[in-house]
């Protein structure tokens, strides 16, 4: 079979701003390496010819041969005379934990199963699922049960919601992918924040979108004056937005920046799809502030929301949704048929026990998340004085942190080789940005969590000399 392969123009794409301190071709060849890690290429895939990518990143040609040449040599890539360079993941390197080790992952931000999950487990969740038994067992829009706990959901939220604006889903993922299937078309332009959750810039691309950002700090939040420039400019058909407890700053807009937001969105024609799917993990801010739609009528604007069970209940339980008007809710559901039939209804049941519980989850929550919190924060003061802890992190499931350094993705690699596994901060941007930058999962077990960042702190003086070229290609230390 053919190996894909990877034009000059779309490396240069998937690069994004990979260059550091560090000699070109070593950063080159670790963004690449980076890129294979994170499955943005895949294994098997065939790069640029060398001359070509010289040409898009406006280098030699000696430097991409000297970069190739070195994911060669770590076994990130074969050649064949006349075949070109083929992307490739060795056994046994960085990519996987060295035997024995026991694995520490920090790449995702979830939490184990909620406690409330077994009492809802019992003889009559069996008896209401045997009555499905003799239906079709799935359907395009979910259970009527799932559909009216979801509505009185957002109804105690203050954005009343019939049913039938419900679609349920496989997770926020699936309900993104609908969502951004039947609101785009290829070439549109959609407006996103940067950093953000890297999965929703995967389904905006892979709809052809063409993505515009602004920007979103831990410090200041959004900058609104810049987002309502750029919309007047560009006229985005939608933009995509997380605003409570935002992943990965963990940032949440007030009400004030909502108002802004949707005046600016009105004014550009650009519908909101807004992510909520972190939007009951508050630790500490003790202010609920009212979901986008609850707001829009005032400005008209025009609002999606995405939400799932998968991040406060479990991530075992894969129950999102799409709440819209109702004749784009029934075209959501339509158009469903190309990616999946629906959504297994047993998990469904599940669900729909545990929305009206979601009080009771979010105080569960709460504590975990602070003691999280706090574990991170005073390991990373205490063993990584060179790097920022957020000074206000009231929620969500991770801190975006300053390394003081550009070096994420040199510290993703060397953490890999220690059995550590870390998102580098390019992960969270379009543009390969964010190299100054971390996520630590504050969800992520206490215990493990410490541990984690104790191996950082081991192999952050070797990390740091990357600046001088010193550390070896396959992530450990020369």
């Amino acid at each position: 079979m053919a190996s894909a392969r990877i034009g000059a123009r779309a490396l240069r794409d998937l690069l994004g701003d990979w260059r550091n301190e560090a000699p070109a071709y070593e950063g080159l060849a670790d963004r690449v390496t980076l890129l294979l890690l994170d499955g943005r290429i895949s294994s098997g895939s065939r790069l640029p010819a060398e001359r070509e990518l010289a040409a898009a990143l406006e280098l030699s040609r000696t430097t991409v041969a000297a970069a190739y040449r070195r994911l060669r040599e770590a076994g990130y890539a074969s050649s064949l005379q006349g075949s070109g360079t083929t992307t490739a993941l060795p056994h046994g390197r960085s990519e996987e934990p060295a035997p024995g080790d026991a694995p520490i992952s920090f790449t995702h931000a979830s939490l184990p199963a909620t406690r409330l999950l077994t009492g809802v487990l019992d003889d009559g969740l069996i008896d209401e699922y045997r009555s499905h038994f003799g239906s079709l067992g799935y359907d395009g829009v979910g259970q009527p049960g799932l559909r009216a706990a979801v509505a009185d959901w957002y109804g105690r939220r203050g954005l009343p919601t019939d049913p039938e604006q419900i679609v349920i889903t496989t997770g926020s993922q699936n309900a993104i992918h609908l969502a951004a299937r039947a609101l785009i078309a290829r070439g549109d332009r959609v407006w996103a924040e940067s950093p953000s959750y890297p999965n929703a810039f995967d389904s905006l691309r892979d709809v052809g979108a063409r993505l515009i950002t602004t920007p979103v700090t831990v410090d200041d939040g959004w900058d609104l004056d810049t987002l309502e420039a750029t919309f007047r400019r560009s006229a985005p058909t939608v933009a995509y937005v997380i605003p409570d407890f935002q992943n990965p700053t963990g940032r949440s807009m007030s009400v004030r920046d909502r108002e802004r937001f949707l005046e600016a969105a009105a004014g550009a024609g650009t519908t909101v799809l807004a992510d909520e799917a972190t939007a009951e993990l508050d630790i500490d801010r003790g202010i609920r502030h009212p979901p986008l739609g609850a707001l829009a009528g005032r400005h008209g604007a025009d609002v999606v929301h995405i939400g799932s069970a998968s991040k406060s209940v479990w991530g075992g339980l894969r129950i999102g949704w799409v709440r819209a008007e109702p004749q784009l809710a029934r075209r959501i559901a339509a158009g469903r048929g190309a990616t999946d039939l629906g959504v297994p209804i047993f998990e469904q049941l599940v669900a729909a026990r545990l929305l009206p519980k979601s009080d009771e989850v979010a105080e569960e929550r709460r504590a975990q998340l602070r003691e999280g919190r706090e574990v991170a924060r005073s390991a990373i003061e205490e063993l990584l004085p060179d790097w920022t802890f957020p000074a206000r992190l009231d929620g969500g499931l991770a801190a975006w942190v300053n390394l003081g350094a550009p070096v994420s993705s040199q510290l993703a690699l060397a953490a890999r080789a220690r059995g550590l596994l870390i998102a580098a901060g390019p992960r969270f941007g379009v543009d390969g940005a964010f190299e100054r930058y971390a996520r630590i999962p504050i969800a992520a077990d206490p215990v493990a969590l410490r541990r984690g960042i104790e191996l950082i702190a081991e192999i952050w003086p070797s990390v740091r000399r990357v600046t001088r070229g010193e550390l070896d290609y396959a992530g450990t230390v020369a």
